[in-house]
């Protein structure tokens, strides 16, 4: 039987819901035991991956998107993958709205932010990969989201991303400044922008 549930998952692009499993047949029992031979991970209650499936260094992003579709990959998460910063996070930074549920999952560890739907709906781009998507917000709204948060998760991050995102032949300073006004850290970003521009 764990061939089946394995076989119905890879159809699925190595994903499956509990629904899907059970309009095929598969009791729930026949699940547990397929996550029990550690096969299967659970992502949350009724979401499983498979775990022996050729994905990329994305898969965590993605599974993130098939758990909760308006979760968008922010701050440090963000600031790594736009390779902005050289600190690794050990849990995925995401941004949802601030009506969400609690968001909880089981795998993979993540912190979750909420943001009024201006902040939250600026800047975000969805990313394709052969298996499924992902939502990231894009470089220089990811630079600002970074200096609103600066004192939670850390200013010398903040300037690292702000520094390396200008040192980019695609770096736009009139796009930066319109983040910037919709972060509301115009104040806070002009001293470091100013010295690092003219610098």
């Amino acid at each position: 039987m764990s061939q089946t549930i394995l076989k119905i998952m890879r159809s699925k692009g190595g994903y499956a819901t509990m629904k899907e499993l059970k309009e095929a047949g598969i009791h729930t029992r026949k699940v547990k035991e397929t996550l029990e031979k550690d096969l299967v991970i659970k992502i949350k209650p009724g979401l499983y991956k498979l775990k022996d499936y050729q994905r990329d260094e994305y898969e965590s992003f993605v599974d993130i998107h098939k758990a909760n579709d308006s979760a968008v990959i922010c701050l440090s998460s963000a600031l790594a993958y736009h390779e902005l910063t050289t600190f690794n996070p050990s849990k995925i930074t995401v941004a949802v709205p601030n009506n969400t549920d609690r968001f909880e999952l089981d795998y993979p560890p993540i912190d979750v932010y909420f943001h009024r739907e201006n902040i939250y709906n600026a800047g975000k781009k969805e990313v394709e990969r052969s298996y499924g998507s992902f939502k990231v917000y894009n470089k220089p709204k990811t630079v600002c989201d970074m200096f609103h948060y600066r004192n939670k998760l850390g200013e010398d991050l903040a300037f690292e991303g702000l520094r390396n995102y200008l040192e980019l032949p695609e770096a736009n300073l009139n796009e930066l400044q319109k983040y910037m006004g919709i972060c509301r850290v115009k104040t806070v970003m002009k001293p470091y922008l100013k010295a690092l521009v003219s610098g």
